[in-house]
């Protein structure tokens, strides 16, 4: 893991957002298949610090925004990220490119085309109720970890492994395996 990549990575994404919120926007938006919300940098740093992401062979990050999820994951491991937006997509490649990310690896498409199998950790920011789609392809596709940020819209036919806070946000890690 490299400290200094990832303080840049840090740097960069608080001017983006400072830049957004001077435009009047906020770090989230509605990007017609989904919607999307900044994580917080340091949470999700100090997530897979506690997991120990580097265990593992590969992560995608499902709905990746503006990649700094996958971005930081890349530190770790390898990190795959899929977004549908192109301009968030767009970001996510410049910020890889600046930094010579090589462990990332960024697709623009609709992560439902995706098969899920062949990650052994996949990341997950819902945005709505998993039950609507998503959950019926983890329960095929699901291999490895499903680690779920934040405290809305969990999965119900998956197996809670675990579940933790890092400051005030909730992580639960989720199995496809039966209780």
């Amino acid at each position: 893991m490299d400290p200094v990549k990832f303080f840049k990575i840090k740097k960069e994404y608080d001017s983006f957002y400072n830049n957004l919120l001077k435009s009047g926007l906020l770090p989230m938006k509605d990007t017609n298949i989904g919607y999307w919300s900044a994580a917080i940098t340091e949470d999700v740093y100090r997530i897979f610090q506690r997991i120990g992401l580097e265990r593992f062979r590969n992560i995608l990050d499902i709905g990746s925004g503006d990649g700094k999820v996958v971005l930081i994951a890349s530190l770790f491991t390898n990190a795959i990220g899929i977004e549908a937006d192109p301009t968030l997509h767009w970001k996510a490649i410049e910020v890889k490119k600046r930094f010579g990310l090589g462990k990332a690896r960024l697709v623009n498409d609709d992560f439902f085309k995706h098969n899920f199998s062949n990650y052994d950790v996949l990341f997950l920011n819902p945005d709505r109720p998993l039950y609507r789609g998503l959950e019926d392809k983890l329960i095929r596709e699901l291999r490895g970890k499903l680690i779920l940020y934040g405290p809305n819209f969990h999965p119900t036919r998956l197996k809670k492994e675990s579940q933790f806070f890092v400051n005030n946000t909730m992580v639960t890690v989720y199995s496809n395996k039966r209780a």
